[in-house]
């Protein structure tokens, strides 16, 4: 059956809608939508829609698994008739405020109960890059392009230029390093409007910590330096000036908010920036970037194990989030990040456990699932394999960790390093700048150990009887 968007958004609009729809959101992979009544969700239902891959069951999200691309065409579609009922539904808001009250209460009781404020302050985190993982794909993927030029493409071949040094070249280069060029300040427009600022107020606050100008200055008896603490620095800055914004805003006067606000943040925040906030994202950018790569130059093999193995239950909790800006900050400062390589061995160890898993059992619905999921598990899409496959026989599961540690392993052996972020599997490999041969090997390694280590521990599929 061809992939139908609009009767995929229908199918998941008619199961949610009697739930209480409050907001609608996207990711990569994912339709995130917020709902005020868990207790007329039916998960089962939700899973068995054509073109779903599966789904995740937050505290305070039902996040339905799509996959890369076609996500966005069922969000589309979802928007439009959650946005009808909107309408609809607004112009009789006036009589049902009571019965409102009910399901309103119910989401305040559960995000009360499910929500910590550290697992809300990684998801307002993660909603700062999002929107830039596109720019991250296509800067990182040109720079791939770049990478595979510049070593095919001889001086000889071009006249005696050296491809990045050409016409052609340094244009791709400039267009793959855009999104480096740029990145502190869209993290302090997102960082701004995530945090409930103004987004052109944290956009300004992040130019200048890299202006040149601030080289001029000396702070504490050293020079400053543009640009020092990256993202850290810029998330700091911006959060602080969200949070001073709106506590201006509720005792300045109306009359002078307009004037008085945007002057105050500034200059409150920009010398608490300059003087305080930067230098303290300068040693913690440091920290990040020096102890990555000790921790994969000194621990190699056992650092790159642990970190793929330990990646899974890290997703899982949904504290993986939290490594977006530690990646992107990596990029920032060094060109690449040395992480992605390493974690992203942890979804090829799902791919080889599901592929044991489909040759061993005899289960016609548990190799439905597996085929379902399969192909956009080479493509670094392992929500389906997960919640649909190793975890609820969760033997293979473990065995996919130990897959996935095995990659992570033989990674970190040899220091590979990704230009961009956003995607995994087998895409990833345009993104490897020093040694995409054997980031492929390693992606065999990790299927190899994740069917192996399946194939011994084995399995009970009665679970899908």
């Amino acid at each position: 059956m061809s992939f139908n968007p609009l009767l995929i958004a229908q199918q998941i609009y008619a199961e949610l809608a009697p739930c209480g729809i409050t907001a609608v959101a996207t990711c990569m992979t994912r339709l995130r939508v917020t709902i005020n009544d868990k207790r007329k969700f039916d998960l089962a239902k939700l899973k068995a829609i054509t073109g779903v891959l599966g789904v995740v069951d937050t505290p305070d999200q039902i996040q339905i698994i799509i996959g890369p691309g076609k996500v966005n065409q069922v969000y589309e579609q979802f928007m439009l008739l959650f946005n009808a009922e909107v309408t609809t539904s607004t112009s009789i808001a006036a009589g049902s405020q009571k019965s409102a009250t009910s399901s309103k209460d119910i989401k305040e009781q559960l995000k009360q109960k499910n929500a910590t404020p550290f697992k809300l302050f990684l998801k307002k985190l993660a909603n700062i890059f999002i929107p830039m993982i596109p720019a991250f794909i296509g800067c990182g993927l040109i720079l791939g392009i770049v990478n595979i030029l510049a070593k095919t493409l001889t001086p000889e071949m071009l006249g005696g230029v050296a491809f990045d040094q050409s016409t052609i070249g340094i244009i791709l280069k400039l267009l793959g390093g855009g999104i480096t060029f740029g990145l502190a300040l869209f993290a302090g427009l997102n960082a701004s409007k995530e945090f409930g600022g103004t987004p052109i107020l944290g956009g300004v606050l992040a130019a200048v910590l890299t202006m040149p100008d601030l080289a001029k200055l000396t702070i504490f008896g050293e020079h400053a330096v543009p640009g020092r603490g990256g993202i850290i620095a810029v998330l700091f800055v911006c959060i602080f000036a969200a949070w001073l914004e709106k506590r201006l805003r509720k005792i300045i006067p109306v009359s002078l908010d307009l004037f008085v606000t945007p002057t105050l943040v500034l200059l409150i925040a920009g010398f608490l920036a300059i003087f305080i906030l930067q230098p303290i994202g300068g040693i913690i950018s440091d920290a990040i970037t020096n102890g990555s790569k000790l921790a994969v130059d000194h621990g190699g093999p056992v650092v790159g194990f642990i970190l793929s193995a330990a990646f899974l239950p890290l997703v899982m909790t949904g504290l993986h989030q939290g490594l977006t800006p530690i990646h992107a900050e990596l990029i920032k400062t060094t060109g690449s990040t040395v992480l992605l390589p390493i974690l992203a061995m942890a979804g090829a160890g799902q791919v080889g456990a599901a592929l044991a898993v489909w040759m061993k059992t005899k289960n016609e619905k548990l190799k439905h699932i597996i085929k379902s999921g399969i192909v956009v598990g080479f493509l670094g899409v392992g929500e389906p394999l997960i919640y649909g496959v190793t975890l609820p026989l969760f033997r293979p599961f473990i065995a996919a960790c130990i897959g996935g540690g095995l990659g992570g392993a033989f990674v970190a052996t040899f220091k590979l390093g990704a230009t961009g972020l956003g995607i995994s599997g087998l895409p990833l490999t345009l993104l490897i700048h020093n040694g995409m041969l054997m980031y492929l090997a390693a992606i065999l390694i990790a299927y190899v150990g994740g069917f192996i280590a399946t194939w011994l521990i084995g399995f009970d599929d009665s679970v899908f009887e």
